[in-house]
């Protein structure tokens, strides 16, 4: 592999570097092992259940200690050939010992490091609603309790070979996710994408992959029967649409990204997020995201919708 290219993919989805990893040996390439770590609160519970829905042989909270036993185990057995196990913050001071143990887990077997993560924000609102307990205790905040676990599972992160951020999704699209990512068969198309809306006033989505600005095109807004409505609205798509210009960009962008897709797929990514912004995030960019997101839907991928900055339609 060029070395532009496999720095492209480190730099993407946070790979370990090639010497890190061997090539498993005695040829029990069919057996699989993905552990799973990550903050409290990001979504490993959900994940290990679609692990399990996938065929998986799952395990929570497995002591680190009998990680090794436990592989061992599966590469023995006839009837587990993929298994997932979730470690984290749980096992306390032994969770230094995973960095070690992951190297020796690569010289056995094929395995993958998953971590999943998201924003102070978002976990804390996730632990509002649940009204849990963090699992370093009680006797400090939750807030403060994040921060330490956040510290304490670095380590682990910068060995991960997949990084999923949780913080805008719901358990439906991690599911989504890592089904596409980890089912057996076809992947030509294993990935989650996500056309955003946004308007510039507001700021660029910190998450876009991709930026497309539609400000060239004729602003609905400065009509007054289209204001109260967005471009959702059957009214307004129909006049953003009517002009060249639009239907032009729109055919080009699509061509792009169905070029791109594959690519990007090809180099590990398995998300990918697409903005379209334009003044205020209303009209022109909310239109162009649900016309591409259709094309792109039609092209066989799995593709959701994000009005950052758009009001619900009346």
């Amino acid at each position: 592999m060029p070395l532009a290219k496999r720095a492209a993919r480190r730099a993407r989805l946070k790979i370990a570097p090639s010497g890190a990893k061997s090539t498993p040996p005695r040829g029990h390439v069919q057996h699989e092992l993905v552990l799973i770590s990550g903050m409290s609160g990001a979504g490993k519970a959900s994940a290990l259940k679609t692990f399990e829905d996938l065929g998986y042989y799952c395990v929570d909270n497995l002591p680190v200690g009998l990680i090794t036993k436990f592989a061992e185990l599966v590469l023995d057995s006839v009837e587990i050939q993929r298994a997932a196990l979730v470690v984290d913050i749980r096992e306390g001071a032994r969770l230094d010992k995973l960095p070690q143990i992951l190297a020796s887990l690569r010289r056995l077997l094929k395995t993958t490091a998953l971590f999943l993560e998201a924003d102070e924000e978002a976990l804390l609102r996730r632990y509002s609603e649940t009204r849990r307990p963090h699992p370093l205790g009680r006797g400090v905040s939750v807030k403060a309790s994040l921060a330490a676990e956040r510290r304490r599972l670095q380590p682990v992160k910068a060995l991960a070979d997949l990084v999923v951020d949780t913080t805008k999704f719901n358990v439906h699209e991690l599911r989504a996710l890592l089904i596409e990512r980890f089912q057996r068969g076809n992947r030509e198309k294993n990935i989650l994408i996500s056309c955003v809306s946004f308007g510039y006033r507001e700021g660029v989505p910190e998450d876009a992959d991709l930026v497309f600005d539609v400000r060239f095109l004729p602003n609905p807004h400065y009509i007054p029967k289209f204001r109260p409505f967005t471009g959702r609205h059957p009214t307004v798509a129909r006049y953003i649409r009517s002009f060249p210009q639009t239907r032009e960009f729109i055919r080009r962008i699509s061509q792009l990204l169905i070029y791109l897709i594959p690519h990007y797929i090809e180099e590990g990514k398995s998300y990918l997020t697409i903005a379209f912004g334009c003044t205020g995030g209303k009209h022109r960019s909310v239109m162009i995201a649900e016309d591409v997101q259709k094309r792109l839907r039609k092209a066989g991928y799995n593709v959701k919708v994000v009005h950052r900055d758009s009001p619900a339609e009346s």
